[in-house]
């Protein structure tokens, strides 16, 4: 039962990265578009590259915890 609840949690845990990683990938895209345009907002830019880090951090914290732990 426990196997079953570990790999419930791990394809959840898939499920949410592949989520950040679209909503990442379309901050990006945002970002490119206001600069292309030019005289866009720059305080707007920065809160969306912020947002953009805080995912990327998130992205990485959560396939940490996919990773097996390895004892040396």
């Amino acid at each position: 039962m426990n196997e079953i609840s570990s790999e419930i949690d791990k394809s959840a845990i898939r499920a949410e990265v592949e989520r950040l990683r679209l909503e990442h990938h379309d901050l990006e895209t945002a970002i490119d578009a206001l600069l292309a345009v030019g005289g866009a907002d720059q305080l707007q830019i920065q809160r969306l590259k912020k947002r953009k880090l805080l995912l990327r951090d998130r992205i990485a914290y959560m396939e940490d915890q996919l990773t097996p732990d390895i004892i040396a």
